[in-house]
Protein backbone atom coordinates (compact mmCIF):
# COMPACT_ATOMS: atom_id res chain seq x y z
CA UNK A 1 0.00 0.00 0.00
CA UNK A 2 1.25 3.71 -0.64
CA UNK A 3 0.05 6.99 -2.19
CA UNK A 4 -0.93 10.36 -0.62
CA UNK A 5 -1.12 9.82 3.44
CA UNK A 6 -3.26 12.72 3.07
CA UNK A 7 -4.48 13.70 -0.66
CA UNK A 8 -4.70 17.23 -1.00
CA UNK A 9 -7.02 19.32 -3.40
CA UNK A 10 -6.13 21.11 -5.89
CA UNK A 11 -7.33 24.85 -6.02
CA UNK A 12 -9.42 25.53 -8.51
CA UNK A 13 -8.60 28.41 -11.20
CA UNK A 14 -11.02 30.15 -13.94
CA UNK A 15 -10.17 29.02 -17.11
CA UNK A 16 -7.69 26.34 -15.83
CA UNK A 17 -8.73 22.76 -16.25
CA UNK A 18 -6.79 20.48 -13.52
CA UNK A 19 -5.81 17.50 -15.13
CA UNK A 20 -3.63 15.65 -12.54
CA UNK A 21 -2.66 15.29 -8.79
CA UNK A 22 0.87 13.94 -9.16
CA UNK A 23 3.43 13.44 -5.96
CA UNK A 24 4.63 16.66 -6.40
CA UNK A 25 3.14 18.78 -9.16
CA UNK A 26 -0.47 19.98 -9.90
CA UNK A 27 -0.81 20.28 -13.67
CA UNK A 28 -3.99 22.28 -15.32
CA UNK A 29 -4.63 22.92 -19.15
CA UNK A 30 -5.37 26.80 -20.07
CA UNK A 31 -7.57 27.87 -23.03
CA UNK A 32 -4.56 28.08 -25.47
CA UNK A 33 -4.24 24.13 -24.58
CA UNK A 34 -0.78 24.89 -23.21
CA UNK A 35 0.12 23.02 -20.23
CA UNK A 36 0.27 24.75 -17.07
CA UNK A 37 2.97 23.06 -14.25
CA UNK A 38 2.73 24.01 -10.54
CA UNK A 39 5.57 22.75 -8.16
CA UNK A 40 3.82 22.08 -4.64
CA UNK A 41 6.06 21.72 -1.88
CA UNK A 42 5.33 18.20 -1.30
CA UNK A 43 7.81 15.40 -0.64
CA UNK A 44 7.60 11.94 -1.80
CA UNK A 45 9.50 8.82 -0.49
CA UNK A 46 9.29 5.10 -0.81
CA UNK A 47 6.27 5.51 -2.83
CA UNK A 48 4.30 7.44 -0.35
CA UNK A 49 3.75 11.25 -0.47
CA UNK A 50 4.40 12.24 2.93
CA UNK A 51 1.99 14.49 5.03
CA UNK A 52 4.59 17.33 5.67
CA UNK A 53 5.53 20.17 3.10
CA UNK A 54 9.27 21.30 2.73
CA UNK A 55 8.79 25.11 2.63
CA UNK A 56 10.01 26.80 -0.53
CA UNK A 57 10.87 23.26 -2.49
CA UNK A 58 8.72 24.08 -5.12
CA UNK A 59 9.91 27.62 -5.55
CA UNK A 60 13.86 25.87 -5.51
CA UNK A 61 12.81 22.98 -7.81
CA UNK A 62 11.20 25.46 -10.50
CA UNK A 63 14.41 27.65 -10.32
CA UNK A 64 16.58 25.24 -10.61
CA UNK A 65 15.29 23.44 -13.29
CA UNK A 66 15.20 26.80 -15.33
CA UNK A 67 18.92 27.27 -14.55
CA UNK A 68 19.33 24.05 -16.19
CA UNK A 69 16.84 24.38 -19.42
CA UNK A 70 19.12 27.16 -19.87
CA UNK A 71 22.60 25.58 -19.89
CA UNK A 72 21.63 22.41 -22.04
CA UNK A 73 19.00 24.07 -24.66
CA UNK A 74 22.26 23.35 -27.60
CA UNK A 75 21.83 19.73 -26.96
CA UNK A 76 18.03 19.43 -26.41
CA UNK A 77 14.99 21.71 -26.52
CA UNK A 78 12.72 22.57 -23.65
CA UNK A 79 9.03 22.49 -23.03
CA UNK A 80 9.05 25.96 -21.28
CA UNK A 81 6.92 28.72 -22.75
CA UNK A 82 6.86 31.59 -19.71
CA UNK A 83 7.22 31.83 -16.29
CA UNK A 84 3.83 33.95 -16.16
CA UNK A 85 1.52 33.27 -13.83
CA UNK A 86 -2.34 32.53 -14.64
CA UNK A 87 -4.91 35.29 -14.52
CA UNK A 88 -6.38 34.46 -11.36
CA UNK A 89 -4.25 32.04 -10.28
CA UNK A 90 -3.35 32.07 -5.77
CA UNK A 91 -0.54 34.65 -5.24
CA UNK A 92 1.54 31.07 -3.81
CA UNK A 93 2.41 30.13 -7.60
CA UNK A 94 4.02 32.64 -7.85
CA UNK A 95 7.72 31.60 -8.32
CA UNK A 96 6.85 27.69 -8.95
CA UNK A 97 4.78 27.72 -11.98
CA UNK A 98 5.67 27.18 -15.76
CA UNK A 99 3.08 27.53 -18.97
CA UNK A 100 4.55 24.60 -20.70
CA UNK A 101 4.32 23.12 -24.37
CA UNK A 102 1.44 20.20 -24.32
CA UNK A 103 3.62 16.88 -25.42
CA UNK A 104 2.86 13.75 -26.31
CA UNK A 105 5.21 12.10 -23.46
CA UNK A 106 7.38 8.65 -24.10
CA UNK A 107 6.65 6.51 -21.10
CA UNK A 108 9.77 6.09 -20.43
CA UNK A 109 11.67 7.30 -17.11
CA UNK A 110 15.51 8.24 -18.88
CA UNK A 111 18.10 7.25 -15.88
CA UNK A 112 21.49 7.83 -16.21
CA UNK A 113 24.07 6.65 -14.02
CA UNK A 114 27.66 7.42 -13.34
CA UNK A 115 28.50 6.11 -10.00
CA UNK A 116 26.99 3.07 -8.21
CA UNK A 117 23.78 3.26 -5.75
CA UNK A 118 20.16 2.84 -4.86
CA UNK A 119 18.30 0.24 -6.48
CA UNK A 120 21.06 -0.41 -9.35
CA UNK A 121 23.31 -1.01 -6.18
CA UNK A 122 20.69 -3.90 -5.14
CA UNK A 123 20.59 -5.08 -8.45
CA UNK A 124 24.14 -5.35 -8.78
CA UNK A 125 25.22 -6.63 -5.61
CA UNK A 126 22.78 -9.68 -7.45
CA UNK A 127 24.49 -10.43 -10.59
CA UNK A 128 27.04 -7.64 -11.62
CA UNK A 129 24.35 -5.84 -14.04
CA UNK A 130 22.36 -3.06 -13.80
CA UNK A 131 18.86 -2.86 -15.94
CA UNK A 132 20.68 -6.17 -17.82
CA UNK A 133 24.09 -4.05 -18.22
CA UNK A 134 27.09 -5.93 -16.93
CA UNK A 135 29.35 -4.21 -15.04
CA UNK A 136 33.00 -5.48 -13.45
CA UNK A 137 33.27 -7.28 -10.49
CA UNK A 138 35.13 -4.95 -7.30
CA UNK A 139 32.59 -2.16 -7.33
CA UNK A 140 30.65 -1.03 -4.36
CA UNK A 141 28.40 1.86 -2.73
CA UNK A 142 29.40 4.96 -4.65
CA UNK A 143 32.00 3.49 -6.99
CA UNK A 144 32.71 5.55 -10.05
CA UNK A 145 31.30 3.26 -12.98
CA UNK A 146 33.83 2.54 -16.31
CA UNK A 147 31.36 5.05 -17.95
CA UNK A 148 28.00 6.29 -17.56
CA UNK A 149 25.21 3.94 -18.59
CA UNK A 150 21.60 4.41 -19.56
CA UNK A 151 19.40 2.66 -17.11
CA UNK A 152 15.63 3.30 -18.18
CA UNK A 153 12.55 2.33 -16.07
CA UNK A 154 9.01 2.32 -16.40
CA UNK A 155 7.18 5.53 -15.41
CA UNK A 156 4.78 4.45 -12.19
CA UNK A 157 1.63 6.45 -10.86
CA UNK A 158 0.93 7.92 -7.88
CA UNK A 159 2.01 5.40 -5.39
CA UNK A 160 3.19 2.97 -7.95
CA UNK A 161 7.11 2.30 -7.94
CA UNK A 162 8.88 2.89 -11.01
CA UNK A 163 10.60 -0.42 -11.85
CA UNK A 164 14.10 -0.72 -13.70
CA UNK A 165 13.89 -2.24 -17.01
CA UNK A 166 16.36 -3.31 -20.01
CA UNK A 167 17.06 -1.33 -22.99
CA UNK A 168 15.69 -4.22 -25.24
CA UNK A 169 12.35 -3.50 -23.53
CA UNK A 170 12.48 0.54 -24.01
CA UNK A 171 13.17 -0.35 -27.71
CA UNK A 172 9.89 -3.27 -27.63
CA UNK A 173 7.91 -0.09 -26.01
CA UNK A 174 8.75 2.69 -28.01
CA UNK A 175 10.67 1.47 -31.24
CA UNK A 176 14.44 0.77 -31.52
CA UNK A 177 15.02 4.69 -33.14
CA UNK A 178 13.17 6.14 -30.42
CA UNK A 179 14.91 4.18 -27.69
CA UNK A 180 18.04 4.69 -29.67
CA UNK A 181 17.40 8.55 -29.52
CA UNK A 182 15.92 8.21 -25.84
CA UNK A 183 20.18 6.85 -25.13
CA UNK A 184 22.12 8.72 -26.77
CA UNK A 185 20.06 12.33 -25.55
CA UNK A 186 20.09 10.96 -21.68
CA UNK A 187 23.55 10.51 -21.85
CA UNK A 188 24.49 13.36 -23.38
CA UNK A 189 22.92 15.66 -21.09
CA UNK A 190 23.92 13.43 -18.00
CA UNK A 191 27.44 14.28 -19.39
CA UNK A 192 26.95 18.08 -19.46
CA UNK A 193 25.24 18.41 -16.60
CA UNK A 194 27.55 15.95 -15.23
CA UNK A 195 30.76 18.38 -15.73
CA UNK A 196 28.98 21.57 -14.80
CA UNK A 197 27.89 20.35 -11.55
CA UNK A 198 31.72 19.10 -10.93
CA UNK A 199 32.82 22.14 -11.67
CA UNK A 200 31.09 23.67 -8.87
CA UNK A 201 32.19 20.48 -6.12
CA UNK A 202 29.24 18.51 -6.90
CA UNK A 203 28.81 15.24 -8.12
CA UNK A 204 26.12 14.27 -10.22
CA UNK A 205 25.99 10.66 -9.24
CA UNK A 206 22.87 9.43 -11.13
CA UNK A 207 19.59 11.54 -12.52
CA UNK A 208 16.44 10.72 -14.48
CA UNK A 209 14.29 12.66 -17.42
CA UNK A 210 11.16 12.72 -19.08
CA UNK A 211 11.34 13.50 -22.57
CA UNK A 212 8.18 14.14 -25.07
CA UNK A 213 7.61 14.81 -28.45
CA UNK A 214 5.22 17.96 -30.47
CA UNK A 215 1.48 16.59 -30.27
CA UNK A 216 1.13 14.38 -33.01
CA UNK A 217 4.50 13.62 -33.93
CA UNK A 218 6.24 9.94 -33.58
CA UNK A 219 9.30 10.86 -34.97
CA UNK A 220 10.31 14.21 -34.34
CA UNK A 221 13.13 15.52 -32.01
CA UNK A 222 12.64 14.70 -28.46
CA UNK A 223 11.83 17.47 -26.32
CA UNK A 224 13.00 17.55 -22.27
CA UNK A 225 10.41 18.38 -20.46
CA UNK A 226 9.08 18.03 -16.32
CA UNK A 227 11.80 18.85 -14.33
CA UNK A 228 15.91 18.59 -14.60
CA UNK A 229 18.58 17.92 -12.56
CA UNK A 230 16.65 18.83 -9.21
CA UNK A 231 17.42 17.43 -5.51
CA UNK A 232 14.39 15.24 -6.49
CA UNK A 233 14.96 13.67 -9.71
CA UNK A 234 19.07 13.78 -9.14
CA UNK A 235 21.46 12.55 -6.32
CA UNK A 236 23.80 15.02 -5.34
CA UNK A 237 26.77 14.47 -3.38
CA UNK A 238 29.43 16.95 -2.25
CA UNK A 239 32.33 16.34 -4.45
CA UNK A 240 35.06 16.74 -1.14
CA UNK A 241 33.21 14.39 0.66
CA UNK A 242 32.72 11.57 -1.95
CA UNK A 243 34.07 7.88 -0.07
CA UNK A 244 33.22 4.85 -2.36
CA UNK A 245 32.32 2.27 0.29
CA UNK A 246 29.92 3.98 2.12
CA UNK A 247 26.51 5.76 1.72
CA UNK A 248 27.40 9.18 0.58
CA UNK A 249 26.17 12.60 2.03
CA UNK A 250 23.87 14.32 0.05
CA UNK A 251 22.49 17.22 -0.79
CA UNK A 252 18.86 15.88 -2.01
CA UNK A 253 16.12 14.17 -0.02
CA UNK A 254 18.10 10.47 1.06
CA UNK A 255 17.95 12.82 4.29
CA UNK A 256 14.10 12.20 4.41
CA UNK A 257 14.76 8.49 3.54
CA UNK A 258 17.20 8.05 6.22
CA UNK A 259 15.29 9.52 8.46
CA UNK A 260 11.94 7.40 7.84
CA UNK A 261 13.85 4.01 7.88
CA UNK A 262 15.50 5.11 11.25
CA UNK A 263 14.37 3.52 14.42
CA UNK A 264 12.96 7.35 15.75
CA UNK A 265 10.38 7.41 13.03
CA UNK A 266 9.06 4.09 14.12
CA UNK A 267 7.82 3.30 11.01
CA UNK A 268 7.98 -0.02 8.88
CA UNK A 269 8.59 0.41 5.80
CA UNK A 270 7.37 -2.74 4.61
CA UNK A 271 4.18 -2.76 6.61
CA UNK A 272 0.86 -0.83 5.18
CA UNK A 273 0.35 1.91 7.81
CA UNK A 274 1.26 5.12 5.84
CA UNK A 275 4.60 6.70 7.04
CA UNK A 276 4.03 10.02 10.22
CA UNK A 277 5.13 13.57 9.87
CA UNK A 278 8.57 14.95 9.84
CA UNK A 279 9.73 16.45 12.72
CA UNK A 280 10.51 20.34 12.34
CA UNK A 281 14.20 19.63 12.85
CA UNK A 282 14.01 17.49 9.47
CA UNK A 283 11.47 19.83 7.41
CA UNK A 284 14.26 22.62 8.02
CA UNK A 285 17.52 20.29 7.30
CA UNK A 286 15.72 19.09 4.27
CA UNK A 287 14.80 22.52 3.44
CA UNK A 288 18.63 24.13 3.96
CA UNK A 289 19.93 21.10 1.91
CA UNK A 290 17.79 21.72 -1.55
CA UNK A 291 19.01 25.49 -0.73
CA UNK A 292 22.43 24.68 -0.83
CA UNK A 293 22.46 22.35 -3.91
CA UNK A 294 20.63 25.41 -6.02
CA UNK A 295 23.40 28.09 -3.98
CA UNK A 296 26.60 25.44 -5.05
CA UNK A 297 25.31 24.84 -8.33
CA UNK A 298 24.09 28.33 -9.24
CA UNK A 299 26.54 30.59 -7.50
CA UNK A 300 23.66 32.34 -6.15
CA UNK A 301 22.37 33.22 -3.03
CA UNK A 302 18.60 31.92 -2.59
CA UNK A 303 16.33 34.82 -1.60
Amino acid sequence: MSGFVEKPEAPQVPGLVHLHTGKVRELYRNDAGELVMVATDRVSAYDWVLPTEIPDKGRVLTRLSLWWFDRLADLVPHHVLSTELPPGAPADWEGRTLVCKSLDMIPVEAVARGYLTGSGLAEYEESRTVCGLALPEGLTDGSELPAPIFTPATKAEVGDHDENVSYEEVARRVGAETAALLRQTTLAVYGRARGIALEQGIVLADTKFEFGRAAGETDGALVLADEVLTPDSSRFWPADRWVPGRAQPSFDKQFVRDWLTSPESGWDRKGELPPPPLPERIVEATRAKYVEAYEILTGTTWS
